[in-house]
């Protein structure tokens, strides 16, 4: 497969474009980051022209401003995506889907390639009906341009779809915003921090019980192995997906 890298020279592209050039069913046929032009890449060279980009999958990894554009023009030439930008709330998946056929070459829309972030958020929707309350706390470096995460995002709306309704106590705020922002009727808190990378917590309790989930990313290579699964997935559907919960069921079964 002819894979190509959009935000290339990012953390996150730039770890996955590595991973794409060690994959034995892969080539790095090209890496998207405008400024960087003249730049190499896992031994591909770095391109700020999109027509320029030769390959039938793109990973975006771009800005959360500038994605929306870019898979526009993906779109426009027929490639098939997956999205690892964060920030797609209801309202920008509504807005990607307002374009993105269901006819069209599958998109897959990935809050987080963690594995262990898909299964975190898994077992926090299986968990979200049978505990009053529920909340979520993540915690991601200084710089992140994106509050809160896709991945916080995501959960709160998988945990929303699960609950009767929003068990929110009534309280009042003596500063606005210290009881976090709500998402589907979840609390999420999101803390900005020197020497994080990935971090979130799902706590939930009932009367005479408490339950967390917990997971944390130390090293941008731990979105590796969960980016090259939703590459490798992406190619089975058409139109929109959200999540690499349908992925890990496919690679099981094809195991």
């Amino acid at each position: 497969m002819k894979v190509a890298v959009s935000g290339a020279m990012g953390r996150l592209g730039s770890a996955i474009a590595h991973g794409i050039s060690k994959a034995g069913d892969m080539q790095l046929s090209g890496a998207y980051a405008p400024g960087y032009v003249g730049k190499s890449l896992a031994g591909v060279w770095v391109e700020d022209e999109i027509e320029n980009v030769d390959a039938q999958i793109l990973v975006e990894c771009a800005y959360p401003v500038v994605v929306m554009e870019n898979l526009k023009k993906w779109h426009a030439r027929g490639m098939r995506v997956v999205v690892g930008t964060s920030g797609f709330t209801e309202d920008r998946i509504a807005k990607l889907k307002s374009f993105w056929g269901n006819d069209d070459p599958g998109c897959l829309i990935v809050p987080n390639f963690s594995i262990g972030a898909v299964l975190m958020m898994r077992f926090a929707e299986i968990a979200s009906p049978y505990f009053d309350s529920a909340e979520i706390i993540e915690r991601h470096e200084e710089k992140k341009p994106d509050a809160p995460s896709g991945t916080a995002l995501a959960t709160a709306m998988r945990m929303g779809k699960k609950r009767s309704s929003a068990k929110l106590e009534d309280n009042t705020e003596v500063i606005k915003g210290a009881r976090g922002g709500l998402v589907s009727g979840i609390r999420v808190h999101s803390l900005r921090m020197k020497g994080l990378l990935s971090d979130q917590e799902v706590a939930f309790s009932n009367n005479g019980e408490n339950f967390s989930i917990h997971h944390s990313s130390t090293s941008y290579e731990s979105f590796v192995n969960g980016a090259l699964l939703a590459i490798r997935y992406v190619t089975e559907f058409k139109g929109v997906q959200i999540g690499l919960d349908s992925a890990l069921d496919f690679d099981t079964k094809n195991s």
